[in-house]
């Protein structure tokens, strides 16, 4: 299983890495700086894609905001309070956020379409969202790719001792299941 999936990362990997980019990202580019140190991808290559696929997902999200704003604010209801916030980080501080809001966990898809539902400027958010997938792309592949070797001696070292960290694993999953049940009954509650 382990050198099929090798295998169709060596063969589909700048396709799976554009895919990836639009979706999410930061584990798809760990994994192009990693595929770039043992030369299976190209680095320019690898930044290009990467970039393409970050700028167009948010180009998306950005849209959907756009042309689809009553049916994001009814069908995202538990979300508003997200969508208050980038509002608000969005009137203080302006493109700022917009080049940012990639390392924003948990409001990376989220601030497109809030932004996407104001009167912002396409173009401008088109702008600095391009240059913001620049840096993005760039800076995480080429850490990936710098440090190769220590991620794929961590890699190896978690598949020869699974058994001892897989408790840790479901225990720490297991844990913020727990924490975000118990929030989310309190929240109910009041």
């Amino acid at each position: 299983m382990e050198q099929f999936l090798i295998d169709l990362l060596k063969e589909y990997g700048y396709i799976i890495l554009f895919m990836w980019s639009i979706l999410e990202g930061e584990t798809g580019l760990v994994m192009a700086g990693v595929m770039v140190h043992t030369e299976d991808m190209k680095l320019f290559t690898a930044i290009l894609v990467a970039t393409l696929g970050g700028f167009i997902g948010d180009q998306i999200y950005f849209y959907i905001g756009r042309f689809n704003r009553s049916y994001i604010h009814e069908k995202l209801k538990s979300q508003r309070r997200k969508f208050a916030l980038a509002t608000l980080l969005l009137r203080k501080y302006g493109w700022f956020i917009i080049f940012f809001q990639r390392y924003m966990y948990g409001l990376r898809t989220i601030i497109p379409m809030s932004i996407g539902t104001t009167r912002y400027s396409a173009k401008t958010f088109a702008v600095v969202n391009f240059l913001s997938a620049i840096v993005w792309a760039s800076a995480t592949i080429i850490l990936a790719y710098i440090f190769g070797e220590e991620i794929l001696e961590i890699i190896h070292f978690a598949k020869n001792h699974v058994l001892y960290i897989l408790p840790f694993l479901i225990a720490t999953l297991v844990s913020i299941a727990l924490f975000f049940h118990f929030k989310t009954k309190k929240r109910v509650k009041t």
